[in-house]
């Protein structure tokens, strides 16, 4: 059962997970904080040294969410493509479709707010995008051992480039909130991903 200080704990990280999603980083204050979560400054601060710790706090969780919804029933599939497509459907219908986060991706958003101001904040997130993209590699390469795919291919290419177009769809929808922008994405994604495959 958790203590009254994790209760607190999780709840800041919830409150400041939707400030930050929606606001920003930088414009989200320790007062709007305080305001959200109902916590005095001190409150607050006996369970986080500062913004930029609850930040960090709030990216572990955000990733905890953003793994649970993309790789939902991943893991049972054996077929490395049928994986892929399932990633590509979970993330664009489950996770950027479902509106996980009312600002859009948090993960993604960040990212380009932290760009050139803080270079430890930013090369945090650009681990776990880069890790992604080596997910989706090793799929590929394995489809590629299976005999599957298509000669000549670049496969580094093909999984850097389908995560550019998974996170390209997300600030066009947040700005649209058109169901078009994440559907059309999702069904050129797998029109791509039936390309890669060997003639039978």
């Amino acid at each position: 059962m958790a203590t009254k200080g994790e209760l607190t704990r999780r709840k800041v990280i919830a409150k400041s997970m939707q400030l930050f999603s929606v606001r920003g980083y930088f414009h989200t204050s320790i007062a709007a904080i305080v305001k959200a979560t109902g916590l005095t400054k001190g409150g607050l601060y006996g369970h986080f040294r500062n913004k930029q710790e609850i930040w960090y706090a709030v990216y572990a969780e955000c990733a905890r969410v953003w793994k649970s919804v993309v790789f939902q029933g991943v893991r049972e599939i054996p077929d490395p493509l049928a994986r892929l497509a399932r990633v590509i459907d979970n993330s664009l219908q489950h996770y950027l479709g479902g509106g996980v986060f009312e600002g859009g991706c948090l993960l993604l958003n960040s990212l380009v707010e932290l760009s050139g101001q803080s270079s430890a904040m930013s090369g945090h997130l650009l681990e776990g995008f880069k890790g992604f993209s080596e997910l989706l590699l090793a799929w590929l390469q394995e489809a590629e051992q299976q005999g599957r795919l298509r000669d000549g291919l670049n496969l580094g290419e093909i999984a850097n480039f389908l995560v550019i177009s998974l996170n390209g769809a997300a600030p066009l929808y947040a700005a649209s909130k058109d169901p078009a922008v994440w559907q059309q994405t999702r069904a050129q994604l797998h029109f791509y991903l039936q390309s890669l495959e060997k003639a039978a």
